[in-house]
This record gives structure tokens, sequence and C-alpha cells, in this order.
């Protein structure tokens, strides 16, 4: 059902509506003041970080849990994650692996990597990427996370049933790098930076995970969508863009061990809504209607349609696509990938008011639960990578 303010109450214990957050309770400033808009909220999603003095006053003043509540998980014998020593490197490329994991808000960070890489924490000790930082941040806007961390990302490696693989959280993003269109034959900052470590990498399976809005009703939160279709649906700055409506799509995923990925579930599931009505589910993208869905701006599904996203696919965000549109230009020198999205906000319903209304519900829903469905989908990527 979709996700009304009696919701929100009974599962964040806080009604944004009726009381404002103080701006102590928020990381991006502008998402604090009477004047906030959607794409104010778009970036608290991005940048709140759960590990921060503004998300312990979330905690005090909310339900949510940090990730000190994370429960070890009991991960079959010789397929644990496994840590590896300090990556070398930074200001130049990055090291050589069989898989590489980019995920892209804050508390997504965290959560990848208290699973990938226990004991390293993607804030605190990962290593910044700075490799042609100057070059391409030429292309950035000012305030855009990139620019503001004087980073294109930070990464750290670890090992799965002895494979590596890059664990990259991204301070580049699509919707926050800039709102130009590229000149012609010209690429977004996002498409260089994506380009330029897959290049180095050269990895034998990319995959792009992290939260994102539920398409449908039937959705809750921690379900996990694995699709190898993604496509942009630009309806604002992205829309005049030669791909700004393009499906991009790739080989099925892996599936045998889904079923083992369920069941590690349930060490952190009691982290997730307390009115979910079952585990969290894996769904497998297949056509365009099941896919994950790139927007060239803040939208999610809400039960009037307001953003006309229904039947576009499974999830939306606000990014995948791109890795679509990289690997149509590199042709058969491209890796294959998998787009790895869980519902961290579900469907809202229009009773909740306007726009603003509703992307501020969908951004609560966020800081209170988007670690944790990470770690669902961070448990896919596992079994993903294990089946390899």
């Amino acid at each position: 059902m979709p996700v009304d303010r009696a919701w929100v109450v009974q599962n964040t214990g806080f009604d944004p509506l009726s009381k404002p957050l103080p701006a102590s309770a928020v990381s991006f400033a502008g998402a604090a003041k009477p004047s906030s808009t959607p794409e104010d909220f778009q970036r608290e999603i991005i940048d709140f970080d759960s590990e921060s003095p503004a998300g312990k006053e979330f905690f005090a003043l909310t339900k949510a849990t940090g990730l000190t509540a994370f429960t070890d998980i009991p991960w079959p014998k010789g397929l644990a994650p496994k840590t590896g020593p300090k990556p070398k490197g930074g200001s130049g490329p990055l090291p050589g692996a069989d898989i590489l994991v980019v995920t892209w808000t804050v508390d997504e960070g965290h959560a990848l990597s208290r699973v990938f890489t226990p004991g390293k924490d993607s804030r605190n000790d990962y290593v910044p990427y700075t490799h042609n930082f100057a070059t391409i941040a030429k292309k950035m806007s000012k305030g855009c996370p990139a620019v503001k961390a004087k980073r294109l990302g930070a990464f750290w490696t670890t090992t799965i049933g002895g494979k590596k693989i890059v664990v990259f959280k991204s301070e580049s993003h699509l919707s926050q790098d800039t709102k130009k269109l590229p000149p012609k034959n010209g690429t977004l900052p996002n498409f260089d930076v994506w380009l330029q470590i897959i290049e180095e990498v050269r990895p034998k399976l990319v995959l792009t995970t992290g939260t994102g809005g539920g398409i449908g009703d039937d959705f809750e939160v921690g379900d996990v969508v694995v699709s190898p279709v993604v496509h942009f649906d630009s309806q604002k700055w992205l829309k005049p863009a030669p791909f700004a409506q393009e499906v991009f799509k790739d080989g099925p995923p892996k599936t045998k061990l889904f079923a083992q990925a369920k069941k590690l579930f349930a060490a952190n599931k009691g982290q997730l809504p307390q009115t979910n009505k079952r585990p969290p589910k894996i769904f497998v993208g297949k056509t365009p209607p099941t896919s994950v869905v790139t927007t060239d701006f803040f939208g999610f599904d809400t039960s009037n349609n307001r953003y006309h996203l229904q039947g576009e696919g499974d999830v939306s965000e606000m990014g995948d696509a791109v890795l679509g549109l990289v690997a149509q230009k590199m042709g058969k020198a491209a890796p294959p990938w998998l787009a790895v999205r869980n519902v961290s906000d579900p469907q809202i319903s229009a009773s909740v008011g306007d726009e603003r209304a509703q992307a501020q519900i969908a951004a609560h829903i966020y800081k209170t639960y988007g670690r944790w469905s990470t770690v669902c989908s961070a448990i896919v990527c596992w079994a993903l990578i294990a089946a390899e």
C-alpha cells in the first residue's frame, strides 16, 4: 500500500510535515529551510551522513538506528568478503580487479563498506580518488559533491571467493555534477568518470548499486531490483539529449545464490520498517517495464502517478543509465554490467500533500532506512559476485 503520514509516524516516529526537523538533523543546509525544494531534498539524500553529528541528532528525534546496530552476516564458508590491505594510488589509476562495484550516497557508502570491507569505512578509511580530477571538474558546477570534496570518489579493495573487487564510492553524480548539456560529440562529467574507472579496473563485471524509489504499490523497503536493463526517462534538463529516452540492455544475472541471499537478509531484517508484511524480495528486471529507470529530476512514484513512472520500471533513481551509455560507447570492449537497486522508499500516497511534501517524506524515509535497505542490495551484490 502507498505510504501515508500515518505510516511515517508509525515507522519513523516523526512527521516532518507537522514539525520540521531542526537544521542540526540535516546534512544539506538547503533542506532545512522553509523555502526548500524537491531538489534540496534530493541533495539531502545524497549528503545525509548517519555517522555524523546530524545523523546522531536525527536518531535522537526518530526511531532510526545507525549501523552500530548492524548484525554480522553469517556468510557461507569460504565466501565471506575479506578486506584487502590499503590500496596504493588514488592520485593515479585505480588498481585492476575482477569486479568493480560502485555506489553513490554517503549512507550507501557506509552500508556497502560494512558488508564488503569489514573494518574499513567509505568515509573514514577509503583512499581518495583524484585521478584527472582537475580536468573532469572543469565540467562540474561549483557546489556539486565532487567539487566540494575535491575528489571523484574513494575506494578500497576486497575479495570474495578469490575474486578481487574494487569498491568505489562515487562523489560524481549525474544529477549534481552539472545541469548543462554537453556540446555536440561532448560528454557529461559522470560519463567521463565511469569510462575512466572502467578502463582502469578492467573488470569482468560492473555493478552499480544503491537506493531507489519503488514503482508500484507492491514494493516494500528492503526489496532489491537486479536489472540488466536501464533506461533514461528525461523530462527536464536532459530532455533535448539524443539519449533522453534511450534503453540499454546487457546479459541476464547469475541468480543461483539469490535464495541464499534472501536467507542472509534475516540477520538485519529487524532494522527495516515494522509494518513490512513480508521479508524483502529480489526482483529481476527483464524488460523496460521491470527495469531501473534513470530520471533527470528527483522523481519517485506516487499513488496518483505524479511523474508518470508507473509502467516505466520497477525502481527509479538518478544515474544508472549513464553506465549503459558508457557501455554502448565502449562497444565490444565493454564489460558485462548490472544495476542493483534497493527500495529505500516505497510509493508515496497522494494524500501526503503537494510535490514538495511528497519529496520531503521520501527523503525522510530514506534517512531512516536507506542504509538498512542498502545492506540488502549489498548482499545481493555479494550473491552476484560469488556466482561468477
